[in-house]
């Protein structure tokens, strides 16, 4: 019996009121316990985060104002659901986003949370070590691996795909360690996943803008990938033929 099939972990997703976890607020939250052999206990409610949605957020998730005006307050379920959560290890599709609304909510209310501490597996960074989907937004995850719908973009919607994405995804692995290890090193993307260059192979973008891009604060997988490209360039003797706009001429 593999180890990693015994693992519970807790599959944790939120919806907000924006993208910007410094100052967006949570609307919605949901996490189910689980097993490779199934589902264990969850967790999942509204929110009233005090202040409006903005409309471009609305048309995402289909929350209204009107959904959450008489749903409980953030101070009032934050408590239960770090309790639900402490001593697992969290799963969930750009993990880091969920960890730092919910980390900044605690903060807000004073409430101590040392939820950056727990061990997490980000599936968009497993998605990428996969590197046979085209794309690797969860909606895409599912279409390539035939999971079944489970409707609205909801966040217990996305929990219950995330965990069929995630075992998918886990495959490779015999045991949690082994997971966990791999994912401590970056993954080489194979495309820029954003900017100008959004889709093109990385030994397809100009120098110019590999260098530009290195000097940002991009995820550990984009930097290392953009710094390797570089420095296979210099060891092809392509550095400065790329670097020399005339070298074709």
């Amino acid at each position: 019996m593999n180890e990693i099939e015994n693992q519970v972990f807790i599959c944790l997703d939120c919806e907000a009121t924006g993208l910007d976890p410094s100052k967006d607020r949570v609307i919605e939250v949901a996490a189910t316990k689980f097993t490779f052999k199934g589902h264990i206990e969850s967790f999942e409610t509204l929110i009233n985060p005090e202040c409006p949605i903005p409309k471009i957020s609305q048309d995402i998730h289909n929350i209204s104002d009107d959904m959450v005006k008489e749903k409980p307050l953030v101070k009032d379920i934050l408590p239960d659901l770090l309790n639900f959560i402490k001593g697992h290890i969290i799963v969930g599709h750009a993990i880091s986003f969920d960890l730092t609304l919910l980390s900044n909510e605690a903060k807000r209310i004073q409430l101590p949370c040392s939820i950056h501490e727990l061990t997490s597996i980000d599936t968009l960074r497993l998605a990428r070590l996969y590197g046979q989907s085209p794309v690797n937004s969860l909606e895409m995850l599912r279409k390539h691996f035939n999971i079944q719908s489970e409707g609205a973009h909801r966040a217990m919607n996305d929990v219950l795909v995330n965990i069929e994405v995630f075992r998918h995804l886990a495959k490779p692995f015999k045991t949690t360690n082994d997971l966990l290890n791999r994912m401590k090193k970056p993954v080489q993307l194979s495309r820029m996943p954003l900017g100008k260059h959004k889709g093109r192979k990385f030994d397809e973008i100009p120098l110019e803008y590999l260098l530009w891009a290195a000097k940002k604060d991009f995820d550990q997988d984009l930097s290392y990938s953009i710094r390797l490209e570089i420095k296979n360039r210099k060891k092809g003797n392509q550095f400065e033929q790329a670097a020399n706009p005339f070298f074709s001429l």
